[in-house]
């Protein structure tokens, strides 16, 4: 896979869609982040941008990285104009070929999935050792399809969140997985569609 293989795709998708005005944060974010103290954030894989606006609404300093550009204009825009454009810096990345500089209190990867080839071990292992001591990175997957998923092919397999901590491969003396379930939820699809799904999550804080 190309990165304008990787841009391409994505932005077609993006800009499929219409522009979201306040989207909505994951709800394992905002429950696991709840009550900690505000820092500096990582959102891989930003999207729509509705966790980067909530972590700035809570204080944090957000960087929000996407492959699409169009993803990441729209997100500089809305931040800007919901008066949080000196709180979220948005940034195209291709996760193959750069990350993200600096040192993070959070780094979360809500469904970083995708059709085109990823080494997410490799991308969630760099998004690991560049939390500070105390940080925490929040991986959530899909644990389920749901009916409105692009992928609905019968025999995809879902890793559970053990599986994805060992591919990651970390020091159990400098990382602590602290939260590895797949709770079930209620979700809301296109045209307001309900069904049943399963989250893997995975929570490990840097303990030194």
């Amino acid at each position: 896979m190309s990165t304008t293989d990787a841009v391409t795709f994505w932005d077609s998708v993006h800009a499929a869609r219409t522009a979201a005005v306040d989207p909505r944060p994951n709800a394992l974010l905002t429950e696991t982040v709840t009550g900690l103290p505000p820092g500096d954030a990582l959102d891989l894989g930003c999207g729509d941008g509705g966790d980067a606006l909530w972590l700035a609404r809570q204080g944090w300093h957000v960087t929000a990285v996407d492959v699409s550009a169009v993803a990441v204009e729209r997100l500089a825009a809305l931040a800007r104009s919901h008066g949080l454009g000196g709180r979220v810096i948005a940034e195209r990345h291709d996760l193959h070929e750069s990350f993200p500089q600096g040192g993070f209190d959070l780094v979360c990867a809500h469904y970083l999935h995708t059709p085109l080839d990823l080494d997410r071990a490799t991308v969630l292992r760099s998004a690991a050792c560049a939390l500070r001591p105390d940080g925490r990175l929040l991986v959530v997957d899909h644990g389920s399809t749901a009916p409105w998923s692009w992928n609905q092919d019968p025999d995809v397999t879902y890793p559970s969140p053990r599986e994805v901590a060992a591919s990651i491969g970390l020091d159990a003396a400098t990382w602590t997985v602290e939260r590895a379930d797949a709770p079930r939820r209620t979700a809301t699809g296109p045209g307001g569609r309900t069904a049943e799904v399963t989250d893997h999550v995975l929570l490990i804080r840097r303990t030194a």
